[in-house]
């Protein structure tokens, strides 16, 4: 239940208070629930009995000084993240296995992220290995993100589509045909911990493993709507900017 929850969460901060960051470290309690079947049960089917706990741990920057410079991402297509009419859009543990090999051969050859295609086409954009996609048109102030049935949805990547139409940007969530990245001045992966990850340059090869097939290259430098959004988001939560949405939550 909803409530149940919140009071969860309400609790476990309180209960290790002593290890919220100071304000002005740049670090952050980070909150990871986690619901499994503790039923006793072993056949294949739904537990009768869940438990709900709440994992709590101290994280500073993701990266040092709030913003890395832009990675080099490696399109995968010899595996799949999700499959179609999949979980894809649950946060479950095997939306996470099924990265962990690829993304290891994709760090061998020198790509520190993957980004998934479509399962069923391999023609659409769908999603970093851990992360949203957002590809912004700073010429046509356009944010565009996937909108798949495979894809988590992200609440730093609401909060971000929120923020940038307040800044005058025409938000997109839509089919991202994998060409259509050449129109992008700026690509981001966005999720909790990290808030934006800038993305360099996102690369496809041939089946040898080895030939690069496409280049598609973005801001080499941290570029400038990626570097106000994650201000915003970071001034709001820090309590620098007016939270004119009333996303913050008073732990009491």
């Amino acid at each position: 239940p909803h409530d149940v929850f919140i009071q969860a969460c309400k609790d476990v901060v309180k209960d290790n208070m002593a290890y919220v960051p100071p304000y002005g470290s740049g670090g952050a309690l980070y909150l990871r629930p986690l619901l499994f079947g503790s039923g006793p049960r072993i056949g294949l089917q739904p537990a009768d009995e869940y438990t709900l706990i709440i994992l709590v741990i101290p994280v500073g920057d993701y990266y040092k000084g709030g913003l890395a410079s832009p990675c080099d991402a490696l399109i995968i297509e010899d595996f799949d993240r999700a499959a179609p009419r999949g979980v894809g859009s649950v946060k479950v543990a095997g939306n996470y296995a099924a990265d962990l090999l690829p993304n290891m051969l994709g760090k061998k050859k020198g790509y520190p992220i993957g980004l998934y295609l479509d399962a069923q086409t391999q023609t659409n954009v769908e999603e970093f290995s851990t992360s949203n996609f957002v590809g912004i048109d700073n010429d046509a102030k356009k944010y565009v993100t996937p909108k798949s049935p495979s894809v988590l949805p992200s609440i730093t990547n609401k909060s971000l589509m929120q923020i940038a139409a307040d800044e005058g940007f025409e938000v997109e969530r839509r089919d991202i045909p994998v060409e259509e990245m050449e129109r992008f001045d700026e690509v981001l992966a966005v999720g909790t911990a990290v808030v934006v990850t800038p993305i360099g340059s996102a690369t496809r090869l041939e089946g040898d493993g080895e030939t690069v097939k496409a280049k598609y290259q973005f801001s080499e430098e941290v570029g400038t709507t990626t570097r106000k959004l994650y201000d915003i988001v970071r001034g709001i939560q820090s309590g620098e900017m007016e939270d004119k949405r009333g996303w913050n939550f008073k732990v009491e």
